[in-house]
């Protein structure tokens, strides 16, 4: 089920819920963007200052948004964006580690594609995912994203620059809503 207010509040799913990041929230996604857990053994680190983080949250708009992802019982485990590219929207997500591989991520990245082509006239959805990275891939893959290729030396990780498959779904391949039953759009 979906509950939208206003452009979007929260986003609910069996296990977990998105929520709109807040201003209150971004001490919270400070500590997460400069923790080495966190960010995992396949992401740069991005290494930000209150500042930096500020200014991120204060430029975002209706093409760019980061949700919180939480278990039902309110348990903030990662969290999960979208970006305009083109004419396409782009998602990634992060969860962490101790959450990690037991379905929750999946269920974030169905829900943000249910909603993506629910609310924007878009044909189209992609992500990246690090070519060492198995279990990002196959959270596209349960999402129904379909692998395109490699860009190459996509990222500078670890003193490496490394490459990434690229992954899209486009709308004909959704067909329909896999996890919001409904959506109240106000």
């Amino acid at each position: 089920m979906s509950i939208l207010i206003g452009d979007v509040e929260l986003l609910e799913g069996k296990n977990v819920s998105l929520r709109v990041v807040e201003k209150e929230d971004l001490s919270l996604g400070l500590q997460w963007a400069n923790s080495l857990d966190y960010m995992g053994e396949f992401q740069f680190i991005p290494q930000m200052s209150k500042a930096d983080i500020e200014k991120m949250f204060e430029s975002e708009g209706s093409e760019t948004k980061t949700f919180l992802i939480e278990k039902k019982d309110g348990t903030k485990i990662g969290n999960i964006g979208h970006r305009k590219v083109g004419k396409a929207q782009e998602i990634s997500y992060n969860v962490l580690p101790t959450e990690r591989r037991k379905g929750y991520c999946s269920e974030a990245a169905e829900i943000m594609v249910d909603y993506l082509f629910l609310s924007k006239d878009i044909v189209r959805i992609q992500a990246h995912a690090n070519i060492e990275n198995v279990a990002s891939q196959k959270v596209l893959e349960k999402t129904g994203f379909k692998k395109e290729g490699i860009e190459r030396k996509r990222d500078f990780v670890r003193g490496k620059w490394t490459d990434s498959y690229v992954y899209s779904i486009l709308r004909e391949e959704w067909k329909e809503p896999k996890i919001l039953a409904r959506a109240i759009l106000t």
